[in-house]
């Protein structure tokens, strides 16, 4: 079966929850977590869930478990907290979690990246995978970096890795 194949047997909507991981964040300032809803649903897509939480381990692992657990939730997407510093702690909770890794989420988006902001794009540990039959991406906080997470790879794939999961 063709890739085009593939893309028309996906779901035409996809159930999502938006997590934002910040110690400093509010529903307020939450630039980047409401510019994905937004793009979310302008392709049809529905946000089940949003919330914003602290750069905790525990409270991630924790609210990962929950989201993936309702049948009604098929992807995850979360911003913030993919840097070096010492509270940039959400890739090494998902490094833990996932079951299956797109390594070529995090490849192609550092490239893009690259592009855009040059060397700086290093600093970047966007990964995307599955967890409990849940795709689960995660791509840095600041907005442009969510505008070309969204734009350029989530919104068009989307779907298509949901249907494979459920294949």
């Amino acid at each position: 079966m063709s890739h085009r194949e593939h893309k028309e047997r996906a779901p035409k909507t996809v159930a999502c929850a938006v997590i934002t991981i910040s110690d400093s964040r509010t529903v307020e300032t939450d630039t980047s977590g409401q510019l994905i809803k937004e793009r979310l649903a302008r392709h049809g897509h529905t946000v089940k869930h949003y919330h914003i939480i602290k750069d905790e381990p525990e409270q991630l692992r924790a609210l990962l478990s929950s989201l993936a657990d309702d049948d009604e939730c098929q992807a995850i997407i979360l911003n913030g907290g993919t840097g070096i510093s010492r509270r940039d702690q959400t890739v090494d909770v998902l490094d833990h979690m996932l079951e299956k890794r797109l390594p070529g989420f995090g490849e192609i988006f550092r490239f893009l990246s690259y592009q855009e902001i040059g060397p700086a794009a290093i600093l970047s540990r966007a990964v995307a995978g599955v967890y409990k039959g849940t795709v689960v991406i995660s791509i840095p906080g600041s907005p442009a970096a969510a505008k070309l997470a969204m734009d350029r790879l989530i919104l068009p794939e989307l779907a298509h890795m949901v249907g494979e999961v459920n294949r």
